[in-house]
């Protein structure tokens, strides 16, 4: 029902997904995901961006934290500690503290910068001499030049899920695999002029009421965003991404993955109307941020638990919702399904190209932005992914969450203090293309696998039409690599602050029939999930003792090795 008092909040989404590196390679990325909330036409929507100002006043007041967060198991490296501008983190020893050197980009936001600042990062303009950067995407070619210690906010190819066209084109593949039960979260999508024809017969067959959105398939923030209803509208000449307008919005009176639990929720600054006349009216029908602050009538709000104006919290949104008797738990979890059905569609594209031009998974971690809209039936859509999405803060609302955000992203990506000698290398030979990322033009390494490891992840990945029963028994023996991997991910939830992981998780099995082809990594976590899940200290006892055997850094107990033999893989001491 439409409530006069407020603006009609067409309940549009955006989710700031967060992956971390050692996703790809064997398994699903991990991802934070950020809601971002955007609006029309008190459309609203979630949008998580961050711009975190340094607190003014006496630092002494501010807890001190220590710089390292050390791990959970023994013989594992401890990781630099990020954070808010309540804190100050402690001064490591000079010799360390010189190692601690930050790319600077055009494109690093104030946030970023606040927040490696209070750990102590310098700016570096040496092209070598980093161990971080928030910068534009690269060609994945470009990869290939980082370094084993350094980490960069982007991974190769992830175009496939930025850009509108690619994007469509990747999960409407999945829903004729799939079919529409499970991949129906996406409006009717063409992309021109390729499907012009396939347009023009949809156009014909939907009346003279419709109304339909073209979009650039590369820009941002409402640039050429257009809603029509007469084919003499089409524009004939550059490529376009053509979407079936949702006309119907949710109104409030009137996206291993993780998902950041807060957000910002915007509404559009105009009140929504389904009339024709309005269409040119972008006030009403886009969301974004960069639209709406220059309508003379948008109010901005800077208490996180009010409803008031033309940004929320997150959470204020989900009391607000749960007050009319809604079931907002349903809703975060179909827009968890979407987030994560979304990046599987992209997974084989980001996979091969991390195989192909990166040395170490280590080396990338990514935040995306899902742009997510609730329909007059609580149903969540998906209308297109940033890969970078805007951090930019104006007001202390956008400060106080995005702020958290980004500390606890930082943290969950886990920096290391590399080795002397891979800090100081220079770079030689670097093609103009990679020479501002350039980490040394070495081979690439990746985890050496012993023969055992190798044998038995090709005896689970050849296995077709397996129950869980069998795939349980892949954490009957633990190979090095394993442990490593489990550890480094056991250690990942512990820093993931006020992020929750949505995969792998007790319930993620489901998922593993959506990937184009199995990963090894990926069934050997989700089996972990669903054994520890709700006894992580069970498991985390069992990690800490084999990794003060040391054997995540390889071993030769036969305990911990394995044989195929005939159809079964067997530990040699048995």
């Amino acid at each position: 029902k439409f409530d006069p008092e407020f603006n009609f909040l067409n309940f549009f989404g955006e989710i700031a997904v967060y992956r971390l590196c050692s996703s790809f390679c064997g398994c699903l990325p991990i991802i934070h995901i950020l809601f971002t909330p955007f609006s029309p036409c008190l459309p609203f929507s979630f949008s998580l961006s961050v711009e975190e100002p340094m607190l003014l006043g006496a630092e002494d007041d501010r807890e001190e934290r220590p710089a390292l967060v050390p791990s959970l198991f023994p013989l594992n490296p401890p990781t630099l500690y990020f954070s808010t501008a309540s804190e100050k983190v402690e001064l490591l020893p000079a010799e360390q503290r010189r190692l601690l050197k930050w790319k600077m980009s055009t494109v690093t936001p104030n946030v970023v910068k606040h927040t490696i600042a209070r750990s102590h990062f310098r700016v570096t303009k040496k092209s070598h001499d980093w161990l971080g950067c928030w910068g534009h995407h690269m060609k994945s070619p470009g990869f290939k030049a980082l370094g084993e210690h350094q980490k960069l906010n982007h991974f190769p190819g992830t175009f496939q899920i930025g850009r509108k066209d690619r994007l469509w084109r990747n999960l409407s593949k999945m829903q004729v695999r799939f079919g529409k039960q499970e991949f129906s979260f996406f409006p009717r999508t063409f992309v021109l002029p390729q499907d012009i024809k396939l347009l023009r017969k949809a156009w014909e067959d939907g009346g003279s009421r419709q109304k339909w959105i073209i979009k650039p398939p590369a820009s941002a923030r409402g640039i050429g965003i257009q809603v029509i209803h007469k084919w003499s509208q089409m524009p004939r000449k550059r490529p376009l991404l053509v979407q079936k307008y949702l006309h119907k919005p949710y109104l409030i009176s009137g996206n291993k993955i993780y998902i950041f639990t807060d957000g910002l929720v915007r509404f559009a600054s105009c009140k929504y109307s389904s009339s024709m006349k309005t269409l040119s009216n972008k006030f009403m029908h886009l969301t974004n941020y960069s639209v709406n602050k220059k309508n003379s009538e948008y109010q901005s709000n800077s208490d996180d638990k009010a409803c008031q104006g033309h940004k929320w919290a997150l959470k204020a949104l989900w009391q607000y919702l749960g007050s009319k008797g809604i079931n907002t738990t349903l809703i975060w979890e179909k827009i968890k399904d979407i987030v994560i059905k979304t990046i599987i569609a992209s997974e084989p594209y980001v996979n091969s190209l991390l195989k192909m031009h990166v040395r170490t998974p280590y080396s990338c971690h990514e935040l995306f932005g899902f742009d997510i809209m609730l329909d007059e039936k609580l149903k969540p859509w998906i209308l297109e992914v940033n890969i970078s999405p805007s951090l930019h803060s104006n007001t202390a609302l956008d400060v106080s969450i995005k702020g958290q955000m980004i500390r606890d992203l930082l943290n969950l990506a886990g920096f290391r203090i590399p080795q002397r000698e891979h800090a100081v290398a220079p770079c030689s030979s670097a093609s103009s293309s990679t020479s501002s990322l350039c980490g040394g033009n070495r081979e690439r390494t990746k985890p050496d696998l012993s023969a055992d490891e190798k044998v038995k992840r090709a005896f689970y990945l050849a296995q077709r039409y397996v129950d869980q029963e069998f795939l349980s028994t892949v954490l009957d023996i633990l190979t090095p690599e394993d442990v490593r991997v489990l550890a480094e991910s056991e250690d990942e939830m512990n820093r993931k602050g006020e992020f929750e992981r949505v995969f792998p998780s007790a319930s993620s099995s489901r998922y593993l029939r959506f990937f184009e082809c199995p990963r090894y990594l990926t069934i050997l976590l989700d089996q972990w999930e669903q054994r520890y899940w709700n006894n992580r200290t069970k498991g985390i006892s069992l990690l800490r003792t084999l990794c003060q055997k040391g054997v995540h850094l390889g071993t030769s107990d036969p305990a911990h090795i394995v044989r195929n033999c005939g159809n079964k893989l067997h530990c040699l001491n048995k």
